[in-house]
């Protein structure tokens, strides 16, 4: 009985047909694993092992899928996304010293410091070509009014008191005309600086000529508006004022008086931060919008109506800041005024200051203004802006004037003039903002957009 030898097991014969077949290994393995073959196992004649197409990302893939590629399933392009991927929002156009979209309160600080450090002629040179002039004349008014009363050579006498009384005779009416110069000298800075900044916000640099010439015509409004604010600040004061004078005359107790007198007070100054704050913004309506004082007032009042602590803050913040730094640049001309000073007490080192003493305060009072006057005046147009951009859509307006690269014509009749009726936010320039070349109301439906998300 012949055996039937076991599969897989021959004679000589059969031993030289070769070795076994080797394992099927699926394609794409390599080796060195588990489960993997040495490279060309498996792979169909003519296929190239390793090139794309084969056992490779985007295999069996369609002609033109843009599966595997950067922008599909890769880190960073996000799940899923399609070819070209979503790009993120275009950052807001910056052409002058802000980014033309609403700001926050550190980058309106940060536009008036650049707004003097790119253009220092036309802000730091202003400010101290006004501030010198005042200073001179309020200087050669004290020195005229203390030479006349014998007080500025020092005698070291001490002063009586007539000589008291005649000096305070001098001294009010001397004092009344320095307010009065200062406060022609804040409207005439407010209106110059008010017009450079508006400008640097378009990214346009001008000269104190150019400011001169765009300013003075909106002088007398921009002095009438300040009157209507003064009043308005002094308004709950007089009436407060009447109010006591009336309980006075009607042999009121003092008790009362005084229970009058300290409510009403807190209510004044709490009217005054309120009219002060509503009534920020009128001066740049006056220069930029071209406003009447009343009209500006107004325009101040609603742009403020809704943003009144905020825009009451930044001012604050603002304030403190000038504040601060108009101290520390006083402080050096202070020490070396008090060393030329006639006098050894206090008091009459204050009514008795020497030639020398008053011309060093009068140079720091101009350095320290110089410097801030910019600063503050810088806060308030950036802004104003501010609001009209949150508000009125204003930086559509500044991207249309800044597209190439001026304003178009007028800016100060364009750019800035509020919307009127039937127009879109942000005055003319938002209007060609909003209708491009080919858009309009007889242009028919927006072509489809592109580029957004798939229909999934």
């Amino acid at each position: 009985m012949t055996d039937t030898p076991p599969s897989g097991v021959g004679g000589a014969g059969e031993q030289e047909q070769g070795p076994p077949p080797q394992p099927w290994f699926p394609p794409g393995s390599q080796p060195g694993g588990y489960g993997q073959a040495p490279p060309g196992a498996g792979v169909p004649p003519g296929a190239d092992y390793g090139q794309p197409g084969y056992g490779q990302p985007g295999y069996g893939q369609a002609p033109g899928s843009a599966y595997g590629q950067r922008g599909y399933g890769q880190p960073g392009a996000g799940y899923g996304a399609p070819p070209g991927g979503w790009a993120p929002p275009p950052q807001a156009p910056k052409p002058g010293v802000i980014p033309l979209r609403p700001i926050a309160v550190g980058e309106i600080l940060d536009g008036a410091f650049t707004s003097i450090r790119r253009n220092p002629k036309a802000t730091l040179g202003i400010a101290a070509v006004v501030l010198a002039i005042s200073g001179i004349i309020t200087t050669a008014l004290e020195l005229l009014f203390l030479s006349r009363l014998g007080v500025t050579t020092g005698s070291g006498q001490a002063l009586t008191g007539a000589q008291l009384a005649g000096m305070l005779a001098v001294v009010i009416p001397s004092g009344l005309t320095a307010v009065i110069l200062a406060f022609i000298v804040q409207i005439l800075l407010t209106g110059l600086l008010t017009a450079v900044v508006g400008r640097s916000v378009l990214g346009h640099r001008i000269t104190a000529g150019e400011a001169w010439q765009i300013a003075r015509p909106r002088l007398p409004a921009l002095l009438l508006a300040t009157v209507l604010t003064a009043l308005a600040l002094i308004g709950p004061w007089a009436g407060l004022t009447a109010v006591l004078i009336l309980l006075g005359v009607a042999g009121a107790p003092g008790g009362l008086l005084i229970a009058v007198l300290l409510p009403g007070a807190i209510a004044c100054v709490v009217l005054d931060v309120w009219f002060w704050t509503m009534f920020s913004m009128s001066a740049a309506a006056v220069v930029l919008e071209r406003q009447g004082p009343a009209h500006a007032l107004g325009r101040s009042w609603r742009l403020v109506r809704r943003s009144f602590w905020r825009v009451f803050g930044i001012l604050l913040l603002a304030g403190l800041i000038v504040l601060v730094a108009s101290s520390v640049l006083r402080l050096p001309f202070t020490v070396i005024s008090a060393a030329f000073s006639s006098g050894s007490a206090p008091l009459d080192q204050a009514i008795r200051p020497s030639v020398a003493s008053l011309v060093i305060g009068a140079i720091g009072s101009i350095v320290a203004g110089a410097i801030t006057q910019p600063i503050s005046a810088g806060v308030t147009v950036l802004l104003y802006v501010d609001l009209r951009m949150r508000r009125e859509g204003l930086d559509l307006a500044l991207q249309t004037a800044t597209g190439d690269g001026h304003a178009p014509g007028d800016d100060f009749a364009t750019v800035w003039r509020p919307a009127g009726p039937g127009e879109p936010p942000g005055g003319a320039g938002a209007t060609q903002a909003a209708q491009p070349p080919g858009h309009g109301p007889d242009a028919g439906p927006p072509p489809p957009a592109t580029g957004g998300p798939p229909a999934w």
